[in-house]
């Protein structure tokens, strides 16, 4: 789009946030936020996507001071007219540099915030942590518990009640955060936030009192349910204390499935966040994305290499960024070590990345010309049933490798390096050559054969207790040892 200049309207804003949600790069995504504050609030609720995007990606830097100031932001957007620009002013554009920042590699994209063009592609709705409901946008229970969870860890209480404070036109009831916390048991935390709440004259709601009364009774924590009724008894409220004595009574409201429902977030956030590790991936690779697109590639492999000191594991997009780096420098060889390094993660992580960061190693080593590496590949993608463009890879060897040992064969080879790269040429081709039918057809002909050889090797090793009066054979414990004689 920045070439031919057509310009950016709201849902290529949306489809940029998406990208740059997946693929960690916040700093991107950053340079687009002055320029929607320009939008009327009106027209907001097209931008729902975003603003998840970009909250998402506070939270996976574990920028919670970022998220909080977004959050702030969002609530005075909503709250207030000064977003409203008049006519001539609305239908200014603004431009976004995509890429470098260099003025002679980077583009610049034009982008017409207020303009929504009936776009032939349009992303799923994705709701996770804003939504648009009655006209604002409000915090769903996942972005609220990510909330909670970024600052009980890094012990700043006071501050999450007085944003809670702030923000509340974005939520149901900050009352909800305190009964979450006494569902879990953090009652000191309950008790803090009440404080603040009152301090700040907020009326917190009479069942918060009494489900934090009744956890106290309910753990024998005496002395803090005596300080509780006195604070109680200052806020107004007329309770029969001798009824929260029982335990259970009065703690039943929270213990509802309705009441429990950010608590049971906060939870599963807590499950899903892990390690402080995973935050520390993603400002490494917002660096290393920061040296590849500035050609800085020297800067960009020491960042990767402190990254395994540390043992801070790489990603999906760590790779990906340090083979785009090196593609953009034509610097194939190092991107056969790097396979190295991906093979060897892989190994060590029990995992398989996904099918793009394969396609683009793949596509690098058919330009650099390391065909044994392309196969390696290939089959690599075969075994894990990735789709494999082969008319694609045919094209780019075609564009590079034309004529390459065309009336060559292994016996015309100088050497064995020679001979092995022209039968792994030779190979290359004839995978490519053969037609979408013949191709699939031999695929499934592949994967017959080695379900047969599968269900054969289980009945041979289950016939054998039978037949010998043993006790039953586990057939996988079979095979491991089978593999190791």
């Amino acid at each position: 789009m920045a070439l031919v200049g057509v310009t950016a309207d709201a849902h290529t804003a949306v489809i940029i946030a998406r990208i740059h949600e997946m693929n960690g790069m916040r700093d991107e995504l950053k340079k687009f936020k002055d320029c929607i504050y320009m939008v009327p609030n009106t027209l907001i609720h097209h931008y729902q996507q975003f603003y998840d995007c970009l909250l998402s990606l506070h939270f996976k830097f574990n920028d919670i001071d970022g998220a909080s100031a977004l959050l702030l932001d969002l609530c005075k957007y909503s709250e207030s007219n000064i977003f409203v620009r008049c006519q001539r002013e609305q239908e200014k554009s603004c431009t976004v540099s995509i890429g470098s920042g260099n003025i002679k590699m980077g583009l610049r994209l034009q982008f017409l915030p207020q303009q929504l063009k009936d776009f032939f592609y349009k992303v799923n709705g994705k709701q996770e942590l804003v939504s648009y409901k009655n006209g604002k946008l409000v915090l769903s229970n996942k972005g609220l518990a990510k909330l909670i969870i970024g600052y009980k860890r890094s012990g700043r209480i006071s501050e999450l009640s007085k944003l809670l404070i702030c923000i509340r036109n974005m939520l149901s009831s900050c009352s909800d955060v305190v009964d979450a916390c006494i569902y879990l048991g953090w009652l000191e935390t309950a008790h803090d936030i009440i404080e603040d709440l009152e301090s700040e004259k907020y009326c917190v709601g009479e069942g918060s009192y009494l489900s934090l009364l009744t956890a106290y009774y309910d753990n024998n924590m005496l002395r803090e349910a005596d300080g509780l009724v006195r604070q109680i008894k200052r806020a107004g409220y007329a309770v029969n204390f001798s009824k929260a004595q029982d335990k259970g009574t009065l703690g039943l409201e929270v213990r509802s499935p309705c009441k429990a429902d950010l608590a049971n977030s906060i939870i599963q956030n807590t499950k899903e966040d892990g390690e402080e590790a995973s935050f520390l991936v993603h400002e490494y690779n917002s660096s290393i994305y920061f040296f590849t697109k500035a050609k800085m590639m020297e800067d960009a492999i020491q960042t990767y290499r402190k990254m395994q000191k540390m043992k801070i594991y790489p990603n999906v997009s760590t790779f990906f960024h340090l083979i785009s780096g090196y593609c953009s420098l034509g610097m194939y060889r190092e991107i056969t070590i790097l396979w190295g390094d991906i093979k060897r993660s892989m190994g060590n992580r029990n995992t398989v990345y996904n099918r793009d960061l394969y396609e683009l190693l793949l596509l690098n080593f058919l330009r650099g010309g390391y065909f044994e590496r392309v196969m390696e590949v290939i089959g690599f993608m075969m075994e894990n049933g990735m789709f494999l463009d082969k008319w694609s890879y045919k094209n780019e060897f075609l564009k590079f490798h034309r004529d390459l040992y065309r009336s060559l064969t292994a016996c015309d080879a100088k050497d064995e390096a020679q001979s092995k790269r022209i039968e792994h040429v030779r190979a290359f081709r004839k995978l490519h050559d053969q037609s979408p039918i013949t191709w699939l057809q031999s695929q499934l002909n592949k994967l017959t054969v080695k379900r047969i050889k599968k269900r054969q090797t289980a009945s041979t090793f289950n016939a054998l207790p039978r037949a010998h009066g043993l006790c039953t054979f586990n057939v996988s414990k079979a095979q491991t040892i089978n593999s190791r004689h």
